[in-house]
């Protein structure tokens, strides 16, 4: 069975003829499917990888690549499909399954003990008899290029040398087949074009790589074979030589973009738009901090500014940055014109800052509590002291039950029990409650259904129309698209692109956050 759009192996060779140069197939992922709740998350997905090959697999956020590796790797169970290696069929129970098969998956963030030494780390639940083992792992390390030594603690390592340290476990455990899922994301220019010559060596043993990345560039300088999944199908697949950027790019947008665009341009005439003259309600200048770096802008009173970009781009952490969560190297942020030097959530709300987090469960709601504790979490002192009034608690439930049209069944239920559009709509109820005058939205659809997502969006032009500022982060391009009045796009930590609302065009954003300079740098890259 094949999803309508899949390119199939006999509609292109490079699918299932191996690695470039036509070397043997080394493994074969064929008809993978995944369901998530009864929703498919891949849908028939073919893909090959030849002995020494580096085949690049890109898709946007949600596309399902990281499902499909994790299938490889034995950390999911596909639901349908096979998957074999040297045409022998393989059943991947978990992933110590796949490391027996010599498949090994090193992770976008490296997973060490930071207080057992580097060879312990290495060897750390591997069976293996005492004598060389430790000679072994000095000569990957060699071979790598490890800096350091195997005997010192892990925390002492870099970035870069704790990512060795996971190639290093896989080439221990004799893998065939790696998979690097995001390597480079945290690494500087050196160190990526040291990780790259490594890679090109492994691959010259005839072992083959999987390299997962949202840097075109990269992709166009390492792979031998680029695919791009969307929305769970592979809908490219090619040698390198034979591609170019704009069509990788192009490629990896959702079939819905005209209607996208269209929604977005017939929208235009129906928004009044934002007067020139409108106060500005937020100001953050020059600032800096850990995933980002001089990032300065204003959001307007009744303004939408989207921030769109890829997974790493940095768009998340400045927003913890901003409300005090993490800490910032340098800058300022200027709520209505008074500067806010020391800032918290708390404090941040206080003055007229709301923020809807990315994970909902960990900074958003009180998932064992009565789904009424979280609404009104953050205007205790404005219900009553020294004890809060029950009846003014139930009057704000009430009130924004209604409003964002939550579905619970009392106020006593708890929020775990609540679906996760429910979930999200009792966080927003929290922050509405404190009457913001700019709310920041991180992720603010992700895990919620077509209702709830419709609902959030209408929340969102209510927001704009009472005059109060939006702040939308979302890996939802068309949705950014939508709901925006501005967009500024982030890469690798930095303002890459800004776009007013004539201006918004879904594949020139989307080459923006991979870091293309629009259209006319939209040629071969190779």
């Amino acid at each position: 069975m094949q999803a309508s759009g899949q390119v199939s192996k006999a509609a292109d060779p490079a699918t299932g003829s191996g690695g470039g140069g036509g070397s043997p197939v080394l493994v074969s992922l064929s008809g993978i499917w995944k369901f998530f709740g009864g929703v498919p998350v891949l849908k028939g997905v073919n893909l090959d990888l030849g002995e020494g090959e580096i085949h690049a697999l890109l898709g946007g956020n949600g596309s399902g690549k990281s499902t499909l590796m994790k299938i490889l790797s034995g950390a999911y169970q596909k639901d349908s499909g096979s998957l074999s290696m040297g045409g022998r069929e393989l059943s991947l129970a978990d992933p110590q399954a796949a490391h027996e098969e010599g498949i090994y998956l090193v992770p976008q963030e490296p997973k060490v003990f930071p207080n057992m030494s580097v060879l312990d780390n290495v060897l750390c639940g591997l069976k293996y008899k005492q004598g060389d083992i430790a000679d072994r792992v000095a000569a990957y390390a060699a071979d790598m290029g490890f800096e350091g030594s195997l005997l010192e603690p892990a925390s002492a390592l870099s970035i870069a040398n704790q990512q060795l340290l996971e190639i290093i476990r896989g080439l221990v455990r004799d893998a065939r087949v790696l998979i690097l899922d995001e390597p480079t994301s945290t690494l500087t220019f050196k160190e990526v074009a040291s990780l790259f010559e490594r890679m090109r060596i492994l691959a010259g043993k005839g072992i083959g790589i999987y390299f997962i990345s949202h840097r075109l560039n990269e992709v166009f300088e390492i792979s031998d074979r680029v695919s791009v999944l969307c929305d769970g199908v592979i809908v490219l697949s090619k040698p390198k030589g034979e591609l170019s950027a704009q069509e990788v790019i192009r490629a990896m947008l959702p079939q819905a973009e005209s209607e996208a665009n269209g929604a977005a341009a017939a929208d235009v005439g129906l928004r009044k738009g934002l007067d020139s003259a409108s106060a500005e309600v937020l100001r953050v200048e020059g600032f800096s901090g850990y995933g980002f770096s001089d990032i300065s802008f204003g959001v307007a009173s009744g303004e939408v500014l989207g921030f769109a970009g890829v997974v790493g781009a940095g768009r998340t952490e400045l927003a913890h940055a901003i409300l005090g969560l993490d800490p910032f190297a340098s800058g300022k942020v200027f709520m209505k014109g008074a500067e806010l030097r020391r800032r918290s959530p708390a404090i941040c709300l206080a003055h007229g800052i709301g923020y809807l987090p990315e994970d909902r469960h960990l900074h958003g709601i009180f998932l064992e509590l009565p789904n009424l504790y979280t609404m009104s979490a953050g205007i205790l002192e404005r219900l009553g002291r020294p004890f809060v009034s029950t009846r003014r608690e139930k009057a704000l439930g009430a009130r924004y039950t209604a409003s964002l049209r939550i579905k619970v069944s009392s106020w006593a239920q708890r929020s775990r029990t609540l679906s996760g559009g429910n979930q999200q709509k009792v966080v927003l109820a929290k922050i509405l409650a404190a009457d913001p005058q700019l709310v920041i939205l991180d992720e603010p659809t992700r895990g919620v259904d077509a209702r709830a997502r419709q609902d959030v969006y209408l929340l969102i032009r209510e927001l704009r129309s009472k005059g109060i500022g939006v702040i939308l982060i979302s890996s939802d391009l068309p949705e950014v698209i939508q709901e925006s009045d501005r967009i500024l796009v982030m890469h690798n930590g930095r303002i890459e692109a800004e776009f007013a609302r004539a201006e918004f065009d879904l594949e020139r954003i989307t080459a923006r956050s991979f870091g293309l300079a629009g259209q006319a740098g939209l040629g071969r890259l190779a």
